[in-house]
């Protein structure tokens, strides 16, 4: 699940009665599309006021000196990362394909790795969320000379070129390809793909939960590909319906494991490029298990594998020869709730050594580990969170990582060395968030940093954190923040009745006076790991809650337990029980509030989105809920339908864990609704699927609870294209007014 920015008869009432009468902030509005002081629904998503600038993707040069990206009118550029001078590398108007008239527009890219060959993504297709389908062209830079990837037909997927740079490899119709670029022949590696057995990239399932796409890997040799073979035979279909563009409605086939129900089988295997033979990875006979992660062990001979077992309570870090198919397990990770996937596993020293992150302590750190699964030593420890592997100077012996050593709500950039001596040293400076992607070469590190209430700063940093120049100030957006007449986020925290401390951000009116009584809107997610109460730039969202704030509004988001960055214990208590502490923590954070001499304990609200609108939606359901209104958006109803990976990571099976799911599910609890209760969902969502929220209203009918449903056809999880951000916001503001 993914934290997103996330009756139909009588949706259709309730969204012809929104468009005929002018909702209740239309004096506002349009006040606001004239005082620059003003908030409006239209300036915030359907205006370039705080429009932000984009870093164009940055592909760094093997000296460590230099970068290239793609420029404003399409060629390729590179820049000198010390004092900024550019070139045009590669015109756009030589990327003219044979036989076409029109050049090809540079989507992404990348480098051979003698950089004399760059392999180019063009236009794209959307695969779910993402465009993961497309056409593939290499550039050759000394023949100048552009030749397609391939010449059949069908979409290409995942494409690398091998490291000679003399092949390149894909995915198409879930079978890999490979072509010799200096005859353009190509040659199918794999022979199955349909539409249950995938090569090389991956189910609904996987992709979403395990965030994984590309399932295929060059070896470092260039003599074999590493790749998943992804069976999805035993998961059962789920319909949704296209009822916009035909007479009669269409259903959307979507093979979709509830929870509970049969998983796609996994298998690894290593495909011979000269031979087209494979070699399956010896990973047991358990085929409910999960190979979640796979790379070559930097070496041509052995592969990585991460296996986790479905209950997800113990990772396996294994190792797997490529021409025998023998594995043996190189360490065990075992948690009595969860175990997260390892994504800071790093190699260093030629695959001597490699990075590892765990819990194992009680706060997530940085292990160190030899090739043999040995442990050698842990590189951090404290009462915080390694949040990530942001990069590695090996040449300098520093590993890069994100951090949280200054509080929860922050995130710093750290280095510590890989020998163990000393301690970790802090390299960003300025209180907020900062997020980093370092050079290859560990000569600079790009340093994205934000606020809360401040948009992003990108600047490049020397790797002891001086600034070497700012690349993206926002200037236009912050100036037209400036002239906002609001007041920025101020951070609290408070505890509850069993004196469990917990975060806050609150965001008050600009002409705030305490002595009057305010009604106040909660913004919740709350799921397991997340956060909502960082000090980072929230983006529309969060204009939003300062437009409501201009309206008489204190909007406040309070993290519960369960939410991450303050150790294992903290994120883990709810275990096999999702919901119940969580809504407990939201309601205490109300009762907080409502203490407070400036609140107007009778008006009080709560709105989320996806595990937020489960959260909205159940809390308001519990005994003693003091909030008189909430909205939820794409919420789940019943942990039963949403998906096999995420929840039973936190609740196991329904089969093993019956209570658990009763007592989590709002459809179980639907007849003790207190409050009125705004239900928002997109007809067309393959997540939290549309069937949660008709489960949801069924049981609120069948229980003789009066709600408001809206429905948006054909919108996806992010309820979002066109103009559908205008209405759903102004829709959602108006109910607000009405209600609080």
């Amino acid at each position: 699940m993914t934290n997103t920015f996330a009756p139909r008869r009588a949706v259709l009432g309730l969204a012809l009665a929104l468009a005929a009468v002018p909702h209740a902030g239309a004096a506002q509005q349009t006040a606001a599309a004239q005082d620059p002081a003003r908030l409006s629904i239209e300036r915030i998503f359907a205006s370039s006021d705080f429009r932000l600038q984009s870093l164009p993707a940055v592909q760094w040069m093997k000296d460590g000196q230099r970068f290239t990206f793609v420029g404003p009118n399409g060629d390729l550029m590179v820049e000198n990362a010390a004092d900024g001078t550019r070139s045009v590398l590669i015109q756009k108007s030589r990327l003219v394909p044979a036989g076409a008239r029109e050049s090809i527009d540079i989507e992404d890219y990348s480098w051979s790795q003698d950089e004399r060959r760059l392999l180019i993504y063009t236009n794209s297709q959307p695969v779910w969320r993402s465009n993961t389908k497309g056409t593939y062209y290499v550039w050759d830079l000394d023949a100048q000379r552009l030749r397609p990837a391939s010449t059949n037909p069908g979409w290409q997927q995942f494409a690398k070129l091998s490291p000679d740079g003399m092949r390149v490899g894909f995915v198409r119709d879930n079978d890999i390809f490979v072509t010799d670029l200096a005859t353009g022949a190509e040659t199918r590696l794999t022979r199955d793909g349909s539409e249950t057995i995938i090569n090389g990239t991956f189910d609904w399932v996987y992709e979403e939960e395990l965030g994984l796409q590309d399932g295929w890997r060059w070896s470092p040799d260039g003599r074999r590909i590493a790749y998943w073979r992804i069976n999805q035979a035993p998961v059962r279909t789920f319909y949704m319906m296209q009822e916009t563009d035909s007479l009669y409605a269409q259903p959307v086939a979507l093979r979709y494991p509830k929870a509970g129900t049969p998983n796609p089988i996994a298998r690894i295997g290593v495909a011979d490029v000269a031979t087209g033979q494979t070699r399956w990875m010896e990973t047991g006979a358990d085929s409910s298990v999960y190979l979640a992660r796979m790379e070559w062990a930097a070496s041509p001979d052995e592969v990585m594998i991460q296996r986790l077992n479905r209950h997800q309570n113990r990772l396996e870090v294994m190792l797997a020869n490529a021409g025998t198919g023998a594995a043996r397990t190189l360490f065990t990770e075992t948690d009595s709730a969860w175990v997260d996937v390892g994504d800071d596993f790093h190699w260093i020293g030629n695959g001597r050594q490699f990075l590892w992150s765990s819990e194992r302590d009680g706060y997530n750190h940085l292990y160190l580990y030899n090739r043999d699964g040995s442990l050698a030593r842990q590189l951090t420890r404290g009462q915080w969170e390694v949040t990530s592997v942001l990069g590695v100077d090996e040449r300098s012996g520093y590993v890069y990582f994100g951090g949280t050593e200054e509080g929860p709500a922050q995130r710093h950039v750290y280095r510590t060395r890989l020998d163990g001596r000393g301690q970790a040293e802090q390299v960003s400076r300025e209180a907020g968030t900062h997020v980093a992607a370092l050079s290859p070469a560990g000569t600079y590190w790009l340093d994205f940093y934000s606020q809360a209430g401040v948009p992003p700063v990108i600047s490049l940093r020397r790797p002891e954190g001086t600034l070497v120049r700012t690349l993206a100030d926002n200037a236009n957006a912050r100036q037209a923040l400036d002239r906002l007449a609001i007041r920025k986020p101020e951070f609290f925290q408070f505890r509850t009745q069993d004196g469990t401390a917990l975060n806050g951000w609150m965001i008050k009116p600009a002409d705030f006076d305490p002595a009057r009584k305010y009604p106040v809107l909660m913004y919740v997610y709350g799921g397991p790991g997340s956060q909502t109460v960082t000090d980072a730039w929230g983006g529309g969202r969060y204009l939003w809650h300062q437009m409501l704030a201009q309206q008489g509004y204190i909007v406040v988001s309070v993290d519960n337990r369960g939410t991450g960055a303050r150790g294992r214990d903290f994120k883990k208590v709810t275990y096999q029980n999702l919901g119940t502490t969580e809504a407990q923590d939201q309601i205490s954070a109300a009762r907080w509030l409502a203490a407070q001499p400036y609140v107007d304990a009778g008006r009080i609200g709560l709105w989320g989105w996806s595990y937020g609108g489960y959260m909205t939606s159940f809390t308001l359901m519990q005994p003693g809920s003091p909030f008189r209104a909430g909205i939820a958006v794409a919420p789940v109803a019943d942990w039963e339908l949403y998906d096999t990976i995420y929840t039973e990571r936190f609740m196991r099976t329904p089969q093993e864990n019956p209570e658990g799911y009763r007592r989590s599910s709002p459809v179980a609890q639907a007849a003790n609704l207190r409050g009125k209760l705004l239900l928002i969902h997109g007809t067309g969502d393959d997540n939290v699927h549309f069937q949660n929220s008709v489960r949801l209203a069924n049981a609120l009918q069948a229980a003789g609870k009066q709600f408001q449903f809206m429905a948006y056809p054909n919108r996806t999880h992010s309820i979002s294209g066109g103009r559908t951000s205008v209405h759903l916001y102004t829709m959602m503001t108006d109910w607000i007014l009405q209600n609080l």
